[in-house]
């Protein structure tokens, strides 16, 4: 039967797979999928530069080579419907999962998650991203429900808290036949892993997130002692069963989070790369024209709408620790003090922080509620009558429709938003007049000239930054800016055709420059051949 509350979280989850869906504008999207199409129709994964002319030969690490895989398997069975879709269901699975962990359910949870979702929406699409996002939550998921590291000591009391409840039907048949606190499930991580460093390079999250937990277990076995030596019955040798047992669950906890931890970190050459992943997601971190230069990188500006539910969502998890007498886990307090500073740092991490304080905050909001008794009135439990139900599912019935309709128009203006923010009828001009001579592309186009043209021509570059190095990128961007000896720049790589946004500062000396011509231009871009 029906009920509110099952409506309530049918509605909810609608909400974020609704939300989710979307035309697909990611620049890098493009050459992902053409490098699936590579590995598939190849049965090899590139090592070096395969795209450009200008790094041909660079070495080339491939992380994401089993995402793209799937990409262009799902591009291949469906078309660009099926990748919207699955990446829709990708990114409300990994909110699933992160529901499962919220008190409160469904109400006073489902308004956090719906912030939670809000924070991370700017950063959604079709992106080998949301996989990691969905697997980060996966991890916080199996460690909350696997390893007594995630219930907060109360070292007034000197016991453990009741644990959250946490609750996911599927995981929940695999629990019933474990012991609840044996950490059954937590040697998932292990092939999740491998799973994960051939599907991107965020896997080292997952690795971080463990890490994390290791330390607050240790941090709670170093405290625990402390308050049992305060027992009466310490001293006399006849602890109670409880005590024995909270002192014995700590330490194995911690025993079996050092060997996940190591086992995690082992198992990481287990892709085409080896070894060299170990290193891989942290060179990205210390590269200073990523840093600099794509947006996504930069801190998050709060001036933007779009930043504001981050902003709310991070003040709010803070400020809830002043009106809620639940105590955090160590292990809650270092997952939320460091991803909020990540967070901050860049914007491409808020994701991570929305689903790590999500359940913090819905866990705060709760204590708050139940302090005041108001829990009463979420918590009936009222049988619904035959009306209720039919009525609830009318309401479903109604949202679903509108639901599909929503998603079924986003499916359908995708060819119109590729030729509104790509360059599409532009290289149709370039693949029609046959121009094949070296080409100086956008940087936000270079991924979709991949998909276009190759192999019948190359890129100047595209978004794989790690491929050409800051040297080369800020080279690049001083040509795009017209700065400097631009010719000298276009002369070294023998550049016959540029192809830019109607408003790139390079459009301004090229005007005047008696050596080259405007051949097309349109609302969207401008191609610029140089004259024989």
């Amino acid at each position: 039967m029906l009920t509110t509350r099952r409506l309530f979280t049918a509605i909810l989850f609608l909400a974020v797979f609704v939300m989710s869906a979307r035309e697909i504008q990611d620049p890098d999207f493009w050459w992902h999928l053409r490098t699936g199409q590579f590995i598939l129709e190849t049965q090899t994964i590139p090592h070096s530069d395969i795209y450009s002319f200008t790094r041909a030969g660079a070495p080339w690490i491939a992380h994401e080579w089993l995402s793209e895989v799937f990409i262009y398997a799902l591009y291949s069975l469906a078309g660009f419907p099926a990748l919207i879709l699955i990446f829709s269901a990708i990114i409300t699975l990994a909110f699933a999962f992160v529901y499962a962990r919220c008190e409160g359910k469904p109400y006073s949870a489902a308004f956090v998650l719906l912030f939670a979702a809000l924070a991370t929406a700017p950063t959604w699409g079709v992106r080998p991203q949301m996989i990691s996002l969905l697997l980060t939550s996966v991890f916080l998921f199996v460690l909350d429900t696997s390893v007594i590291a995630s219930e907060p000591f109360d070292f007034a009391q000197g016991k453990l808290r009741e644990r959250s409840n946490l609750h996911f039907p599927t995981w929940g048949l695999l629990l019933r036949f474990a012991p609840r606190n044996d950490a059954f499930g937590i040697w998932l991580l292990v092939p999740l892993t491998v799973l994960w460093v051939n599907l991107h390079s965020g896997y080292a999250l997952g690795i971080v997130v463990i890490a994390v937990y290791w330390f607050g277990e240790l941090v709670r076995v170093i405290a625990s002692p402390e308050r049992a030596k305060q027992s009466p019955n310490f001293n006399l040798g006849i602890a109670s069963s409880q005590e024995s047992l909270l002192a014995m669950t700590n330490t194995s906890s911690l025993v079996t989070l050092s060997i996940i931890l190591f086992v995690t970190i082992a198992v990481v050459p287990l892709n085409p790369n080896g070894a060299m992943m170990y290193t891989y997601p942290f060179d990205t971190l210390t590269s200073r024209a990523m840093q600099t230069y794509i947006q996504e990188w930069f801190s998050p500006d709060f001036h933007l709408n779009e930043f504001q539910p981050f902003a709310f969502l991070l003040l709010a998890t803070f400020a809830s620790f002043a009106v809620a007498r639940r105590r955090a886990a160590p292990t809650e307090l270092f997952l939320l003090a460091g991803f909020a500073y990540a967070a901050l740092r860049s914007a491409r991490n808020i994701p991570l922080f929305a689903i790590i304080a999500a359940p913090i905050l819905a866990a705060n909001v709760w204590e708050w509620i139940t302090t005041r008794g108001w829990n009463k009135v979420f918590a009936s439990r009222a049988e619904t009558s035959r009306l209720l139900a039919a009525i609830n599912w009318l309401i479903l019935i109604l949202i679903l429709g509108v639901s599909v309709a929503r998603v079924f128009a986003v499916i359908s203006n995708q060819t119109l938003v590729e030729r509104a923010k790509f360059p599409a009828a532009a290289v149709d001009f370039i693949a029609q007049n046959k121009l094949n001579a070296p080409l100086y592309n956008a940087y936000g186009w270079g991924g979709y000239l991949i998909w276009r043209r190759y192999p019948d021509a190359r890129v100047f570059i595209d978004g794989r930054a790690d491929v050409y190095g800051d040297k080369f990128i800020e080279e690049f961007l001083r040509t795009y800016r017209g700065e400097g000896d631009w010719r000298a720049r276009l002369d070294k790589y023998d550049v016959k055709l540029i192809l830019v946004e109607p408003d790139a500062p390079l459009l301004t000396p090229l005007a005047l420059d008696a050596q080259w011509k405007k051949i097309y231009a349109d609302e969207n871009a401008v191609i610029y051949q140089k004259n024989k």
